[in-house]
């Protein structure tokens, strides 16, 4: 299983929050990759220059010591999360579904609104 993980899931792997569930940290150990996408970093940069959101300095340099691998945005990403049906409104979210069809990754998120693309999803809850 190849996984994308969307901010929140980021999130809880990196330690900031315990909400992540055994069935996910399992699924995460077992996983032949686990990607974090460039549009999540931005994200979550926007919100903590914001003063919305709290992380370490050094977030990044441990999911990659954990083995986490870095998803840049292409090209191709771009024109397919322009071309996605308008279900979800938010740009951030809409790229990652995008990535997780073009990559064919399953994508780690608690958001509803995404199950209404077709990409596959497993919810960091459980």
């Amino acid at each position: 299983m190849r996984l994308l993980l969307d901010s929140h899931a980021v999130l809880w792997a990196a330690g900031v929050s315990s909400q992540m569930g055994e069935r996910c940290r399992e699924s995460i150990r077992s996983a032949t990759s686990v990607y974090y996408s460039a549009a999540t970093l931005w994200e979550l940069g926007i919100k903590r220059a914001k003063g919305r959101l709290h992380y370490p300095d050094h977030m990044v340099s441990d999911l990659i010591a954990n083995g986490f691998v870095e998803l840049p945005i292409t090209v191709a990403h771009a024109e397919r999360a322009a071309a996605l049906p308008l279900h979800h409104q938010d740009p951030f979210d809409r790229m990652l579904v995008a990535q997780a069809q073009a990559e064919l990754l399953t994508l780690v998120t608690t958001d509803h609104q995404i199950i209404a693309y077709d990409v596959e999803v497993l919810d960091p809850r459980r």
